[in-house]
């Protein structure tokens, strides 16, 4: 059974950093494009990054850009999200998840149904 696994979440103060891991059993994540996605409390889930298979290209939510970068480990089946500058408006569930193209392109977050495996999500929470 395909299960993607989010972990690195938690409490942080407004300014601090926090990694998520997203990992997986049963198949191999290099095969896709990996994206977080995010949902704050009564809030539709946003896309925040997106990592390609093909070509290791990385697209960003506008709300995140030049504070997240997203990366990938491949020899260890894992896909990163290093969050820094967190503020409040940062705060929710992190979900990872499995594109079903190789590559992401500009229109990566349009559409939630072209994600075929999601993580259980982890609650990332930034307050002082």
């Amino acid at each position: 059974q395909v299960q993607l696994v989010e972990s690195g979440g938690g409490l942080v103060q407004p300014g601090g950093s926090l990694r998520l891991s997203c990992s997986a059993s049963e198949f191999t994540l290099d095969y896709y494009a990996i994206a977080w996605f995010r949902q704050a409390p009564g809030k539709e889930r946003e896309g925040v990054s997106c990592i390609s298979s093909s070509d290791g290209s990385t697209y960003y939510g506008d709300s995140v850009k030049g504070r997240f970068t997203i990366s990938r480990d491949n020899a260890k089946n894992t896909v990163y999200l290093q969050m820094n500058s967190l503020k409040p408006e940062d705060t929710g569930v992190y979900y990872c998840a499995t594109y079903q193209h190789v590559r992401c392109g500009f229109s990566w977050s349009a559409r939630l149904e072209w994600y075929d495996y999601w993580g259980q999500g982890i609650q990332v929470t930034v307050s002082s």
